[in-house]
């Protein structure tokens, strides 16, 4: 598509976007309408209008001298990926399920495996256009305060639009090592060093992620970008599952197309619920269905209809509860979390992914006042979802609840992307809410926007 025809096409779906808050009756909450969601949290309230983002899902243009691309608000990262790719260039930060779109990384954060040297997605954003709760479309850049607060807002500020992005050069392979740890200790100081030197035994480390399948298996998996391939790339979109290749072998070659999406025809592990890891299931499963989007929409089902619920009460099986989380502790907590996870918990495996801000801020300091990690300190993702016996006469989500009480404990803190069960009091003072009522008040006069509180923990 021509530049012209695409910024033609921006400013039609600009114009449905804006008749559509028109048409939202005054005092109503101002949401979008989309069909699909990649958040693990119920909503209410969700039946009445909302905004119609439907034409703002495409790549307006890619500039491989400049290195960056013009992008709206709705494009999914598999999208953008498949035309920047074309000319040797990536996103800086690529999340592993292929449709989070731009907005919602930027607005929701994400991590992947090179945050450990980019950070999160919105690092990377040098313009971006904001819908706002007043109707209007805001400009903002990095270092203005619409823009520093919007990472973490999920919408409590508005709805990115269009975003102007940077993009790195990236050859055709990846060459991965997994490489084995017995104690968690020793995987976290092996975390400090590389993110301190950028490699790892005389070897460049271009992106570093690991799982932890029990206690005392623990992998990291370093990759390296190269144009060299050995032999034959490995397909993971097939019959073979990636995240079970880790544990037997030692070395893997991938293309930079599949490495990025590695994680999303399994949704790491969590496809073998719905018997898509079983061999003969999997032959017979459509490949085009092997997809995390596919999955989300099974599990969404499940959960509303209640079936999984229903099953386990008709057999006399306690009701279980969800625990789908993505917390960051420090480096150095690594290992306590991971010894009190397996004791209180218990879920394996979990994935991990260092990370830390390409921002810079005075030390002790959140360069982006939305989302507490402070500048200069290395973190580690944790990433955990399945289900724990639950408990009938306790509150709701109980293992949740201590989930959160530990990693706050830690110096840590989680994603909002799934339940939250946080006070007021608390949730203020992790998420930085007097800023996010200061700019909100802004461009949100009218409180039109459900407030990230209302959204995380209200789940309205």
């Amino acid at each position: 598509m021509s530049t012209s025809r695409a910024r033609e096409g921006h400013d039609r779906a600009i114009a449905r976007l804006r008749s559509s808050y028109d048409a939202i009756p005054a005092g109503r909450p101002v949401r979008l309408a989309k069909p699909t969601s990649n958040l693990f949290r119920p909503r209410s309230g969700t039946g009445a209008p909302g905004l119609d983002a439907s034409g703002l899902t495409s790549v307006l243009s890619v500039d491989p001298v400049g290195r960056t691309a013009e992008v709206q608000g709705m494009c999914t990262y598999e999208r953008l990926v498949d035309a920047t790719l074309a000319h040797g260039l990536i996103p800086p930060v690529v999340p592993q399920l292929k449709t989070i779109t731009l907005g919602g990384a930027v607005s929701g954060l994400a991590v992947e495996s090179t945050s450990f040297r980019n950070g999160m997605p919105h690092e990377s954003v040098l313009e971006m256009d904001v819908f706002t709760g007043s109707g209007e479309i805001v400009t903002t850049r990095p270092g203005e305060p619409l823009f520093d607060a919007f990472p973490n807002s999920y919408g409590s500020l508005g709805y990115a639009t269009r975003l102007l992005i940077e993009l790195e050069e990236v050859p055709r392979y990846v060459t991965l090592r997994h490489v084995p740890f017995r104690d968690a200790s020793a995987l976290a100081d092996a975390v400090e060093e590389i993110v301190a030197t950028r490699a790892h035994q005389g070897t460049r480390v271009d992106a570093l992620d690991g799982v932890a399948f029990q206690p005392g298996e623990y992998y990291l998996t370093v990759a390296t970008w190269t144009e060299r391939l050995d032999a034959p790339p490995s397909d993971y979109t097939g019959q073979q599952i990636y995240y079970r290749s880790i544990r037997s072998r030692s070395t893997d070659q991938l293309t930079l197309h599949d490495y990025l999406w590695r994680w999303d025809t399994d949704w790491f592990w969590c496809s073998r619920p719905f018997g898509a890891q079983h061999p003969l299931v999997r032959r017979l499963w459509p490949r085009r269905w092997r997809r995390s989007d596919v999955y989300h929409r099974l599990m969404a089902l499940d959960r509303r209809l209640h079936l999984t619920d229903r099953l386990d009460e008709r057999a006399g099986r306690p009701v279980r509860e969800r625990v789908i989380q993505d917390v960051e502790v420090p480096v150095d907590r690594l290992s306590e979390f991971l010894t009190w996870f397996d004791e209180a918990v218990g879920l394996r495996p979990v994935w991990l992914c260092p990370l830390r801000w390409r921002a810079q801020a005075e030390p002790g300091r959140r360069p982006w006042p939305t989302y507490p990690m402070v500048s200069g300190t290395t973190y580690v993702n944790v990433g955990f979802w399945g289900t724990v016996p639950g408990d009938p006469r306790g509150p709701r989500g109980r293992t949740n609840r201590e989930v959160e009480e530990k990693v706050t404990a830690l110096g840590g803190h989680k994603s909002l992307y799934s339940e939250a069960f946080y006070s007021p009091e608390a949730f203020d003072e992790l998420y930085g809410a007097s800023n996010l009522a200061a700019v909100k008040s802004q461009y949100d006069p009218d409180n039109r926007l459900t407030s990230l509180y209302e959204k995380a923990v209200e789940q309205r």
